[in-house]
């Protein structure tokens, strides 16, 4: 019970949608502030989330990745696969294009390289 209660909001929200600080905001930048989705197309949007950051993780978040137009490049590529493949049909091209680059802003903003990020890897 203590345990409980002392996490944060986002804390017991990311146990509840059973993802990790990363992916939870992968998540919401794909959910938020739409589209509206059913639970089967959430869990869709949940694995998405997962898998894009194996990926990037895996090999594209290199030392100075942001450094070199052709690293950042495969990091774009990646992510538009990812989203294309991997989500739900209820995303309009425009709404998938939106989203492909708030994701890349925040993979931009947050992954430093080498598997460092602000999330403490």
């Amino acid at each position: 019970m203590d345990f409980a209660e002392k996490l944060s909001h986002e804390e017991r929200r990311g146990l509840s949608e059973d993802l990790t600080e990363e992916e939870l905001v992968i998540f919401d930048l794909l959910t938020k502030p739409e589209p509206d989705l059913k639970e089967k197309e959430k869990q869709q949007v949940k694995l998405v989330a997962r898998e894009l950051l194996e990926k990037l993780k895996a090999d594209k978040l290199v030392l100075d990745w942001k450094k070199r137009l052709q690293t950042r490049a495969a990091v774009q590529v990646t992510i538009e696969n990812v989203l294309n493949v991997g989500l739900p049909r209820i995303y309009s091209p425009e709404l998938y294009t939106q989203k492909c680059e708030s994701i890349y802003q925040h993979v931009y903003d947050t992954y430093y390289g080498q598997g460092k990020s602000v999330y403490g890897d």
